[in-house]
């Protein structure tokens, strides 16, 4: 503020030298850069651009620069940030991959040895299935040989009392009946009732 006011005050100063020397030069007439006054203004222009100059570069720009300065440096710093960040993850994500293939190595030689148990374990229980259907089809095969072997007997049983009735119905002639009705007459009536 200070330097504010000074500012308009040296203007208003600057001002009023350079139409009082515009009027003096005006009056004598020929240059006004040639005449000693002349000089003088050029002296105080050059001042006041100096403390312009030395205003601008020395209150305006430095907070400006600082300013800017601060807001490179937060960029900077969220980028190392950001970079610190994706190096985490990137390693995090490496590691990851790496076991990863691992549990992958790990999951096909657990997969091999399941398959291997499951193997085994079905050739076990085909094992027992053929000992079962094996035990089965002998029981069958003992069954069926029974029967056979009943089968047969009946057959032969019925074939010899085919045979029989045929050779008795063929040597059983009317006096051999005779016979063989008497001989039953005498047994009955030798027990006693």
């Amino acid at each position: 503020m200070k330097f504010a006011r000074f500012l308009h005050y040296s203007l208003l100063l600057l001002a009023g030298s350079l139409l009082s020397a515009a009027a003096v030069c005006g009056a004598e007439g020929g240059s006004p850069a040639e005449h000693p006054i002349g000089m003088t203004f050029k002296w105080i222009h050059f001042v006041i651009l100096a403390v312009l100059v030395y205003w601008v570069f020395g209150k305006v720009l430095p907070p400006s620069f600082r300013h800017r300065a601060d807001h490179i440096s937060a960029a900077i710093s969220k980028a190392t940030a950001a970079k610190a960040d994706a190096e985490q993850r990137l390693q995090e994500a490496a590691t990851k991959m790496a076991s990863l293939e691992r549990e992958v190595a790990e999951f096909r030689v657990q997969a091999q040895r399941e398959a291997a148990a499951e193997l085994e374990r079905l050739r076990g229980t085909t094992q027992l299935d053929v000992e079962k259907i094996r035990t089965a089809a002998k029981a069958e095969i003992e069954a069926a040989e029974r029967a056979a072997r009943v089968e047969l007997k009946e057959l032969a049983a019925r074939l010899a009392v085919d045979g029989a009735e045929s050779l008795v119905a063929k040597q059983m002639t009317p006096a051999v009946q005779e016979a063989m009705i008497n001989s039953f007459v005498e047994s009955l009536q030798g027990r006693p009732n």
